[in-house]
């Protein structure tokens, strides 16, 4: 079965998410359009000259009319985030771009699964729903699967404990209005509030600071950028890992 993703935006976050799809063996086949079509074909050939060695891919640069019998379409268009900006700030600007792009793809991928990906992207998400004709059924944002990875990471590191036996999650606004509902997040089976305030007994391991824990999440996005200029890889995994949950119906639930 080809399974088809079309990226819009061969920025750092597009073409990261191109590269992080071409290894994981979750698609056969990678489109990258942008404004810059120089840009795109340069990442497109970068990207597919390496696939000799993972299972068969195909990665190319294109225009909207090459997304024809595309499964899922990922949005990253826009400008990027710059140190001191909230996510909000971007929203005017990354509305009007995204009204731009919404008729031309979906006129030629109408079938598709959208993932958005560009911030603000809990607005980007209800602007493209209204403007787009596309179910809302087939319509996803990145949302919060990137601060839940975040909040994960973290508390493993704190625990020193397998990522994957952290269950927890960040809820509401992909942005500042973001919040962390403790009640539900636990270590393998175990409430971590209880165990935190009541189980812990290994000295060397500090208690988690519920507070500290979620000021890192809420300015992770920020840090990065500080240190690096953009946030693109941790973006990229979370996005590619909705686009393999999609394809592998595995019925998990994200955030």
């Amino acid at each position: 079965m080809n399974r088809k993703v079309t990226i819009i935006g061969a920025g750092n976050v597009g073409s990261t998410i191109a590269y992080t799809l071409a290894v994981s063996d979750a698609v056969n086949e990678i489109l990258l359009i942008d404004l810059n079509s120089d840009k795109a074909l340069g990442e497109a050939m970068d990207i597919d000259q390496g696939t000799v060695f993972c299972e068969p891919v195909t990665v190319r640069s294109g225009d909207y009319s090459d997304a024809a019998g595309s499964d899922i379409v990922i949005i990253t268009s826009g400008v990027a985030r710059r140190p001191g900006q909230s996510r909000l700030d971007l929203a005017q600007t990354n509305v009007d771009i995204l009204k731009d792009i919404t008729p031309k793809i979906t006129e030629y991928a109408p079938d598709a699964v959208y993932i958005i990906v560009s911030n603000p992207v809990d607005v980007l998400t209800y602007v493209f729903c209204k403007i787009s004709g596309i179910p809302e059924s087939r319509v996803i944002g990145s949302g919060t699967i990137l601060d839940t990875a975040r909040l994960r990471s973290y508390i493993a590191s704190h625990f020193s404990v397998n990522k994957t036996n952290v269950h927890s999650y960040v809820f509401g606004e992909h942005g500042d209005s973001m919040f962390i509902p403790w009640s539900v997040a636990r270590l393998s089976s175990i409430d971590l509030v209880r165990y935190n305030n009541t189980y812990l007994r290994n000295k060397e391991t500090e208690p988690l600071d519920f507070d500290a824990a979620f000021e890192f999440i809420r300015t992770s996005g920020a840090q990065v950028i500080e240190h690096k200029g953009s946030t693109f890889y941790a973006v990229a995994i979370s996005a590619a890992h909705i686009c393999k949950c999609i394809f592998s119906g595995t019925d998990t639930v994200l955030t």
